[in-house]
């Protein structure tokens, strides 16, 4: 566990390729972003200078996901970002950023707890396929996310389990015939 709880150095030759230390092996920046989304803290210094490249190699990173279309960030967002590195709102944008993500990822963690506590609507049929459904959604959705990580989903409970009991051409279908047996219940239960 010690481990883990330290970064992962990456060290960045002249040659600019980039050496995980770890697994003594080099690594491309999809690696990096893997290892990230897994819920570890990544630190890539320059081998020769010893300078941090870390940020510098995150922003790569983030912009090689929006040049591909996998936008998380609007033109109005990346704007104002741009806008806050010449006003005086540079100072604040950064901590409301950094609160603004734990929130969401204390909201994400939230929701998970209040999902798998008991309550009524756990003892209809079909509800623990729903919640199974609804974590990987919320997996997909904050992947790739700074700090997220599958820790953030507190059930215990894989949310690739579903994935791996449909086949894949009828996932949205069962979803669809879940969510409507869900509706008729309820229809019934409140007659």
């Amino acid at each position: 566990m010690a481990e883990t709880a330290k970064p992962l150095l990456i060290k960045r030759y002249a040659s600019r390729r980039l050496y995980n230390t770890e697994t003594s092996d080099y690594v491309t920046l999809e690696d990096i972003a893997s290892f990230i989304r897994e819920g570890r803290e990544v630190q890539i210094v320059d081998l020769k200078s010893g300078d941090d490249l870390t940020r510098q190699y995150l922003l790569q990173i983030i912009a090689e996901h929006e040049s591909k279309g996998e936008s998380v960030l609007s033109v109005d967002v990346l704007t104002d970002l741009v806008r806050s590195y010449t006003t005086q709102a540079a100072s604040v944008v950064p901590q409301f950023l950094a609160a603004s993500f734990e929130m969401l990822r204390d909201g994400q963690s939230k929701l998970m707890d209040n999902m798998t506590k008991v309550n009524p609507m756990a003892k209809l049929p079909g509800f623990d396929a729903m919640r199974s459904q609804q974590e990987a959604f919320f997996k997909a959705m904050t992947a790739s996310m700074p700090g997220a990580s599958p820790a953030g989903m507190a059930s215990g409970k894989t949310a690739d389990k579903p994935a791996e009991d449909a086949a894949p051409d009828d996932g949205l279908d069962d979803i669809k015939k879940q969510l409507a047996d869900l509706q008729a219940k309820l229809s019934r239960m409140g007659k």
